[in-house]
């Protein structure tokens, strides 16, 4: 169900904005749920839960991609470009960078402390209504400390709700990744113990999307942290329960993905509705009014807001286009020679919105996990358990759909041969989705395929960003990141 079927009610319980967190953590904005104003009553804590996730939609709307996608060497420039954008480009971070502030993510998790530390004082008509409440609290704090954690490695672990500037450790320092990634796995097994098994949410969290953050984190786990098959068999008991899930499958039609919003391959996705919540960062990717000649604005070039400030480079074009067959690729991206122009253009189909009244309105939901990830975790999971066949066969369900073929992939393949297989899957299947990134660092190629990092495995935290200066300029106990 979107959010704003809910947001009037999460206005008119009359959430009042406050200082959530003191000024010198830099790691908070104005908290909209405070104990002044509410917590009276199931309404009160099932507000709060919307009002959290809107706050998690507006902390990633912008820098999902930056930091999911945009510095693994297959974006650059678009029409136009700016330092911004060019900086993640190549891998030239600095602590002045708009997406090295975190302040949003812990905005968010205060929002989420607070309703874990009022609502199991609430009565509730239903038990199971209430545990939905702290499930999706949980879930949201897991899912921003584990972007947090691999975004920044060490960062402070706030699980008290900030309400004022009175408070003690107002002067939170950084703690170990180790430990950051440890509150991820509390947080998910908590959130999965208590999320009601009927529940079927896209837009909220449900017990699919519990588990495909779970697989997602297992997998991190053992593959970058450590974790062995220990990790890797909990990665695979988690996603084994999301593609036993009946409420879920491919879309036959890949378009349709995006087309239809919260279908059957939806297991997360942040809700984008008009006149409550729109733009995003889709909006940078297509292509600005004013240089299309008239008879082609949609038709076909689709129409942005503002400057494409970003784009696939020529090699990446290239790498998705290699089979004539992929019906993903003019998803992906389409391009189109405006002959009175004498240019090429070129834009991103998947979360375009809609065309109305000669206006752009980016109102399509940003996926976050759908069924073709878990089959793709899947896939290497198994193979990283040695189950190959199994393996290729998961890969292959994904490539059935976008080759029209079936056994694309043969069971000769040997485990090296498989796990290339998966990522060249994964850059096909997720471009655009924030998922890039990780999927090489967790590869471990993440030095040979970026251009731009190649040859710099030996700089110090080179994967991780820089801490804003804002957050060390007004609190003495935070720390810039080593090696910036």
């Amino acid at each position: 169900m979107k959010i704003r079927r809910y947001y009037l009610t999460y206005i008119m319980a009359g959430l009042l904005s406050m200082q959530a967190c003191h000024d010198k953590l830099d790691i908070s904005q104005k908290s909209a749920i405070t104990a002044t104003s509410m917590w009276e009553s199931e309404g009160d804590a099932l507000a709060a839960v919307y009002g959290t996730f809107n706050k998690m939609r507006s902390s990633f709307s912008a820098a999902y991609v930056f930091w999911g996608e945009y510095r693994s060497g297959l974006w650059g420039p678009g029409i136009a470009t700016n330092a911004t954008y060019s900086d993640p480009f190549t891998n030239q971070l600095n602590a002045t960078h708009t997406h090295a502030n975190w302040q949003n993510l812990y905005t968010t998790i205060n929002d989420c402390n607070l309703i874990l530390k009022y609502t199991p004082n609430i009565s509730f008509i239903n038990e199971a209504d209430k545990n939905k409440v702290l499930a999706n609290a949980l879930f949201v704090r897991a899912f921003c400390y584990y972007w947090i954690a691999r975004v920044w490695g060490d960062a402070p672990i706030l699980l008290n709700g900030f309400e004022s500037g009175q408070q003690e450790d107002l002067y939170p320092s950084r703690e170990s990744a180790d430990r950051v990634f440890e509150q991820v796995g509390i947080d998910l097994a908590e959130a999965g113990s208590l999320m009601p098994e009927n529940v079927v949410d896209r837009n909220l969290a449900s017990k699919a999307a519990i588990h495909l953050l779970q697989a997602d984190y297992y997998l991190w786990m053992s593959k970058v942290r450590g974790g062995g098959e220990t990790a890797l068999n909990a990665a695979k008991q988690a996603v084994d329960q999301v593609l036993g899930n009946s409420n879920y499958a491919l879309m036959s039609d890949f378009s349709s993905v995006f087309e239809s919003e919260l279908n059957q391959e939806i297991v997360f996705a942040w809700s984008f509705v008009q006149d409550e919540h729109t733009g995003g960062y889709p909006a940078d990717l297509l292509v600005p009014l004013q240089y299309i000649s008239a008879q082609y604005v949609e038709n076909p070039i689709k129409v942005g807001t503002h400057q494409q400030w970003i784009f696939l480079t020529d090699d990446f074009k290239n790498f998705l286009s290699e089979n004539a067959d992929d019906q993903r690729t003019n998803v992906s991206f389409e391009t189109f020679f405006d002959a009175p122009k004498n240019t090429m253009f070129q834009w991103v189909n998947k979360f375009s919105g809609s065309w109305e009244n000669q206006t752009r309105v980016f109102d399509s939901d940003i996926v976050v996990y759908r069924y073709a990830d878990a089959l793709l975790m899947s896939a290497e999971i198994e193979n990283a358990l040695g189950n190959s066949p199994l393996a290729v066969e998961q890969l292959n369900k994904v490539a059935a759909r976008a080759y029209g073929v079936a056994d694309f992939y043969a069971n000769t393949l040997s485990p090296q041969q498989i796990d290339d297989a998966i990522l060249t899957e994964r850059k096909k299947e997720f471009v655009a989705e924030g998922k890039i990134w990780w999927d090489l660092i967790r590869f471990g190629v993440v030095f040979d395929e970026v251009p731009t990092l190649v040859g710099r495995e030996n700089e110090q935290n080179v994967l991780l960003w820089p801490v804003h200066n804002s957050s060390i300029n007004t609190n003495p106990n935070i720390i810039q990141t080593p090696g910036y």
